[in-house]
């Protein structure tokens, strides 16, 4: 990210750059605090061919016109129309599909689905922990947000040698410190 020098992100807060950032990450790498939610929300999340989260939806229902709402958000953020669509067989992914994509090929099989629900388990995860989400809105913008810090934090260990997977990781720590540590302007 391209911050001009001098911006201050935390400007009136009350604690130190450092703590700000140190208490973020530990935010998104550990559970610190437990909620309580009774209403069932379902978790609508597009995942590419590589396994990166492209973008998540928390909604109240899972119909065709909740479908439509996601394929419409997806959509509106990717530069091109996929050539393939995995879903699970839920009905209303291939109603809207038909309505919104119809010239895209539509895979529903049992394990197609695999990656998708792979990049679920860190969510289920972090709900398990603490006890549900305070809300639909809470659980939308954690999930924004946690998505691309966790794939930030998580390179692809199996593709890498011990010591390259270490290498990777100082660099991606160094780039979370240039990223939520303003720069000294004196």
């Amino acid at each position: 990210m391209d911050t001009p020098p001098g911006t201050n992100h935390y400007k009136n807060h009350r604690f130190p750059v450092e703590i700000i950032s140190h208490a973020v990450w530990l935010y998104f790498r550990f559970c610190l605090s437990f909620r309580d939610k009774d209403e069932r929300h379902y978790l609508w999340r597009t995942v590419d061919q590589d396994g990166n989260v492209l973008d998540i939806l928390v909604q109240r229902r899972r119909d065709k016109r909740a479908a439509k709402k996601f394929f419409g958000k997806l959509l509106k953020g990717l530069r091109y129309v996929p050539r393939v669509l995995i879903t699970n067989k839920l009905q209303s992914y291939a109603a809207a599909k038909r309505e919104i994509l119809p010239g895209v090929e539509h895979r529903q099989h049992r394990y197609l689905n695999n990656r998708a629900e792979n990049s679920h388990q860190p969510t289920r995860q972090r709900e398990r922990r603490m006890q549900r989400f305070k809300s639909p809105g809470q659980a939308q913008r954690f999930l924004s947000a946690y998505g691309p810090i966790a794939q930030h934090f998580c390179p692809r260990r199996h593709r890498l040698s011990p010591p390259e997977y270490r290498q990777e990781l100082r660099k991606r720590f160094q780039t979370w410190r240039e990223i939520t540590t303003p720069s000294r302007a004196a």
